[in-house]
């Protein structure tokens, strides 16, 4: 029998859920609808989710830095393929964050960018952008903004890398925890599906995910809290950095290790109790009295 896969009905998200459906050799497609406010990325999470567990579908497929960092009882993530580019990409007036234009105009709603871009440059007017990928292309196309920061590996993924004007490396804006990674849920106890889904995942990208996943959960965060956590391997190391920061970008915190990649988990809850040691939860309590 074919597996079905759970997912939202957005171009991003059917593309994603097409490339799983293809590494897994055909599945069907089951777009799910979602109850929630506009622009609430958990709501899609929960309804891809409850398709799994209604057994409407026996894989989900998510952006990794969608999902909440406690796992659904029931559910669990069985791989991770191969992660695309995990930076930001700035699309607009300006070759880098030091030449873009005094003032620009620059659209995004996450505060996890809001932060590091105010940052790295206070005179920057950051102005709320929602919508999907093309809607804020659009938006950026009719001279609502000067530009716009969205996720390199969905432009991508989508065709549009060529519109990116740079790439801003992580090192300067520390990307969302699983950003550019895919996770692919299934039942838990399903081993069938389990078994077919893990044979398309990637180690590498896998202990990546569950280090940065580690230290978000540790942290307490959500989709919404300003925070970047990147993690790389190499080798038998892992390289794990964090940026915790208040949404005006007048007080940030930044860190990193070096650890056995044999435990991704360790790595992360130990970078998250660095951060917290140096006063991360007090950063985080005003962060979220901040207005949006």
């Amino acid at each position: 029998m074919a597996l079905r896969i759970a997912t939202r009905g957005s171009r991003l998200a059917l593309t994603q859920a097409g490339m799983v459906a293809e590494m897994l050799g055909g599945a069907e497609l089951v777009e799910v609808s979602s109850d929630g406010e506009p622009g609430d990325k958990s709501r899609f999470v929960r309804a891809v989710e409850q398709a799994l567990l209604d057994g409407r579908a026996e894989v989900g497929v998510h952006s990794a830095k969608d999902l909440p960092g406690e796992e659904v009882e029931g559910l669990e993530i069985a791989a991770v393929p191969p992660r695309e580019d995990p930076a930001d990409a700035w699309i607009g007036a300006g070759g880098s964050l030091e030449d873009a234009p005094e003032g620009a105009r620059v659209g995004t709603v996450s505060l996890r960018r809001k932060a590091q871009l105010l940052a790295a440059r206070p005179d920057l007017r950051i102005v709320d952008l929602n919508g999907n990928v093309d809607t804020r292309l659009r938006k950026l196309a009719e001279g609502e903004y000067d530009a716009i920061v969205l996720a390199a590996a969905g432009l991508r993924r989508l065709g549009r890398a060529d519109e990116i004007g740079f790439r801003v490396p992580t090192v300067r804006m520390v990307p969302a925890a699983g950003q550019g990674a895919l996770a692919v849920q299934v039942r838990s106890g399903d081993e069938e599906t389990a078994t077919a889904v893990r044979a398309i995942g990637d180690e590498v990208a896998f202990a990546a995910l569950r280090a940065e996943r580690a230290c978000f959960t540790r942290l307490e965060a959500d989709c919404s809290t300003p925070i970047g956590v990147y993690a790389e391997l190499d080798g038998e190391a892992l390289r794990i950095g964090a940026f915790v920061g208040l949404p005006d970008g007048s007080e940030w915190i930044r860190d990193e290790l070096e650890a056995d990649a044999g435990d991704p988990e360790a790595a992360g809850t130990d970078l998250a109790k660095r951060l917290l040691g140096a006063g991360a939860a007090d950063l985080l309590a005003r962060a979220a009295e901040q207005p949006r």
